[in-house]
């Protein structure tokens, strides 16, 4: 986990990045799933209304190699902001 440099409420951990696994052509149209991601997406992190410097601060993890914008993240990042403005943490 990235350090968070703003002293976080307890009890409220940073939530994880969940990206669709690759696709095998071999194995045609099967679905492959999802694992935990390396870090958020940029547009992830545009969307729930922060950039890459502030997510860092929060202690989240930035992959800025990813492009792709899954609604899962970015209703996890929503939540996570909203569970650290109702604590008081300011950023």
């Amino acid at each position: 986990m990235a350090r968070p440099r703003v002293s976080l409420p307890e009890g409220v951990e940073p939530p994880k990045a969940i990206v669709k696994k690759p696709r095998l052509v071999k194995l045609g149209p099967v679905d492959p799933g999802v694992r935990r991601g390396r870090g958020f997406s940029l547009g992830e992190l545009a969307e729930a209304g922060l950039d890459a410097k502030k997510a860092r601060k929060l202690g989240l993890h930035v992959d800025t190699r990813r492009r792709t914008v899954h609604p899962w993240n970015v209703e996890a990042l929503k939540k996570y902001v909203e569970r650290l403005r109702e604590a008081g943490v300011e950023f």
